[in-house]
C-alpha cells in the first residue's frame, strides 16, 4: 500500500531531495482555461451566471444565493448541541491564540522631532470561501473567520456552495457556524464563480468587492484565485491536505498509522508521509495502516490516498536525515514523534504547523488545539505561513518630522537626490528651509 523510500545508505542534496519527495499529481494551471473563463461569466453577467454555475455543477438552481438572516439564525438554532458547544470552545480557543498575532504599534525616534510610527492595518473587507464536496467543513469557518475578526475587518462575508439535499441552500452546519462566530452575509455559492463575485463584486446581490480572499478549494477555486490575484490579496492556493510524520523507535506505531490514515480520509490525493531510520517501526506502521485502512469509513478514499504517488514510508539514516528530507518537502501538516522531539523541533526549518509528541495528533489542530489549520500545501511552506491575523493586516509606516528634523538631513538628502539626478527631490527639501 505504502510505497517505500530507502535513503539510509546514501546523503541526497538538497537539490535531490526536492525531487524525490512524493508528491500528488496536481497542477493548478490545468484547471486556468476553465476557471478564468468561469471567472469571466461571473465578472460578466454577474447572478445570473453564478445561478448557472450553481446548475451545472452543483446540481441545483438555489432559490436565492444570498442567505436570509433567519435562516442562519434556524441553523443556529437546530444544531445538535454537542457540536454547538464544540464549535464555540473552538472559536474561543482560535480567538485567544490569535491574538497574539496582532502586533502593538510601536515608534522609533532617530532623532528630536525625527520619528517612525510602525502600525498595522486592517484590511477593510474580505471574501472566505468554504468549501463543499467531500465533508462538511464548519471549522473552516471558525478558522477564516476568527482571525480576520481578531485582524479588525470590519467587513466579512461567506461564500459556500449550494447543496443539492438541502434544496440549494448552504449546508445548516456551515450556517450555524457562520452564526455562532457572527456573520451574517453569506452566499450559496461555489467554485471559480465564488471567488469571482467576491473580487469583482456582484451589484444585484449588493455583494461588495473584497480585498482579500481566503479559504481552501479544488483545483478550480485554486486557479481562480491565481487569475484574480493582484486585483485582490489570497492566503494561498491550497491543494490537497498533507501529514509528513517523523518518528523513531520510541513512536507508538498504532498512533503513527492512526494519524497517516486520519488525513487520507480527506481525499484520494491526501499524502501521508512517514520518514524514520527505524525500519522495525515501519514495518509496524505499515501493518497498522493496512488493518485501519481496510475497516475506514471511507475506505476507498483512503486506500486511494495512501497508494497513491504522494504517500511514502521514508527510511533515512537519522533523524538529521529525517529533518532534512522533511524541509526538502516543507509539509502542511508536520508531526514529530520521537524520544526527544524538542531535539527534532531545533533541526525544522519549513512546516505550516508543527505537532510535537504523542499526544498531539493533526486532528486537534484541525479543530480544538487553538491554532490555525488553513495551512500552506504543496512545499509552500518553505516560503509562506498558514492563515493568521497577519492575513489580514498591513504594516504601514507613518513619518513624523518637524522643521529642524528635517533641516538636519537636509544637506544628504540634496547629495542624494543629485547623485540619482533627481535635483527636484533635494530642491523639496531646501524649499522648506526658505519658507518661514
Amino acid at each position: 500500500m505504502l510505497t517505500r523510500l530507502d535513503l539510509r545508505s546514501n546523503q541526497p542534496s538538497r537539490a535531490e531531495l526536492a525531487r524525490l519527495v512524493p508528491r500528488a499529481a496536481t497542477d493548478v494551471t490545468v484547471a486556468s482555461d476553465a476557471a478564468r473563463a468561469l471567472v469571466e461569466e461571473v465578472r460578466e453577467h454577474g447572478q445570473l451566471a453564478l445561478l448557472d454555475q450553481a446548475e451545472r455543477f452543483d446540481g441545483v438552481r438555489p432559490d436565492h444565493i444570498r442567505v436570509h438572516g433567519d435562516e442562519i439564525a434556524r441553523a443556529v438554532a437546530g444544531l445538535e448541541p454537542a457540536v454547538r458547544e464544540a464549535l464555540e470552545q473552538s472559536i474561543e480557543r482560535v480567538r485567544t491564540a490569535t491574538k497574539a498575532q496582532v502586533p502593538p504599534s510601536s515608534v522609533t525616534t532617530l532623532a528630536p522631532g525625527a520619528e517612525v510610527v510602525q502600525r498595522w492595518q486592517p484590511v477593510g473587507r474580505v471574501g472566505l470561501y468554504v468549501p463543499g464536496g467531500k465533508a462538511v467543513y464548519p471549522s473552516s469557518v471558525v478558522m477564516n473567520v476568527v482571525p480576520a475578526q481578531v485582524a479588525g475587518v470590519a467587513s466579512i462575508a461567506i461564500a459556500s456552495p449550494p447543496q443539492r439535499e438541502h434544496g440549494g441552500r448552504v449546508h445548516p452546519t456551515i450556517l450555524a457556524a457562520a452564526g455562532l462566530a457572527g456573520i451574517d452575509e453569506v452566499y450559496a455559492m461555489g467554485g471559480a464563480g465564488a471567488i469571482a463575485a467576491f473580487a469583482y463584486g456582484v451589484e444585484s446581490l449588493s455583494l461588495d468587492p473584497v480585498d482579500v480572499v481566503t479559504g481552501p478549494g479544488n483545483v478550480y477555486v485554486a486557479a481562480a484565485k491565481r487569475l484574480v490575484r493582484g486585483l485582490v490579496g489570497i492566503d494561498s492556493e491550497a491543494g490537497p491536505t498533507e501529514i509528513l510524520v517523523i518518528a523513531d523507535d520510541a513512536a507508538d506505531p498504532e498512533l503513527v498509522a492512526a494519524d497517516l490514515v486520519s488525513q487520507a480520509e480527506h481525499d484520494e490525493l491526501a499524502a501521508a508521509v512517514l520518514v524514520t531510520p527505524s525500519e522495525s517501526l515501519a514495518d509496524a506502521v505499515v501493518a497498522a495502516v493496512e488493518r485501519l485502512a481496510s475497516a475506514a469509513h471511507h475506505r476507498e478514499r483512503v486506500l486511494a490516498a495512501l497508494g497513491g504517488q504522494q504517500s511514502a514510508i521514508v527510511l533515512v539514516p537519522d533523524l538529521v536525515a529525517a529533518a532534512a528530507f522533511s524541509n526538502a518537502y516543507g509539509p502542511e501538516h508536520l508531526e514529530i514523534q520521537t524520544e526527544q522531539p524538542g531535539a527534532v523541533l531545533d533541526l525544522i526549518e519549513s512546516a505550516g504547523a508543527i505537532f510535537l509528541g504523542a499526544h498531539a495528533p493533526v486532528s486537534l489542530g484541525d479543530y480544538l488545539a487553538g491554532s490555525n489549520h488553513v495551512l500552506p500545501t504543496g512545499g509552500a511552506a518553505r516560503y509562506a505561513s498558514g492563515l493568521g491575523a497577519y492575513t489580514f493586516l498591513r504594516p504601514q509606516q507613518v513619518i513624523r518630522y518637524d522643521r529642524a528634523a528635517l533641516l538636519q538631513v537636509e544637506e544628504a538628502i540634496v547629495a542624494l537626490s543629485t547623485a540619482e539626478d533627481l535635483p527636484a527631490h533635494g530642491a523639496a527639501v531646501t524649499a522648506r528651509r526658505q519658507r518661514p
